[in-house]
């Protein structure tokens, strides 16, 4: 199991606050390790706090990492570069979160907890980033 890196995400926002950080592919959850094939590497990171133009706190997150996965055609390990950017809208109210989301499809928004992963948030989109059926070029 991995250690969670937990931030009160209402005031990260509010304060603006920012770090940079980098976590080897090891250290992450075993659902991240279940779809490499290995656990080299690393994971580079970063997260800002801002309010946005509608005075909404939002999170702003940068992942890069570098992974070794299977090809499913030749069962070599191949590398892949996986990137990921993206914009998290707080909300308080599931009302207003509704009523934003309508308004804007594209929005990514969830319910503000006392307590938010950040750890569980890169292991997300390090795995929705991999490819379904990994396969070298020349395969």
């Amino acid at each position: 199991m991995s250690n969670p890196i937990l931030i009160d995400p209402l005031a990260f926002a509010r304060d603006a606050a920012e770090f940079h950080k980098e976590i080897s592919i090891a250290d992450l959850d075993e659902r991240v390790h279940e779809v490499l094939a290995s656990t080299a590497g690393v994971v580079k990171f970063s997260l800002s706090g801002f309010v946005d133009r509608l005075r909404r706190p939002s999170l702003r997150y940068t992942l890069t990492a570098n992974v070794e996965l299977r090809c499913q055609r030749c069962l070599g390990v191949m590398p892949f570069d996986v990137a990921s950017d993206g914009v998290i809208t707080l909300f308080t109210s599931e009302t207003k979160l509704e009523d934003a989301v309508a308004q804007d499809e594209e929005l990514d928004a969830i319910m503000a907890e006392d307590e938010f992963d950040v750890q569980a948030l890169l292991e997300d989109e390090i795995i929705m980033g991999l490819p379904l059926s990994p396969k070298h070029d020349d395969c």
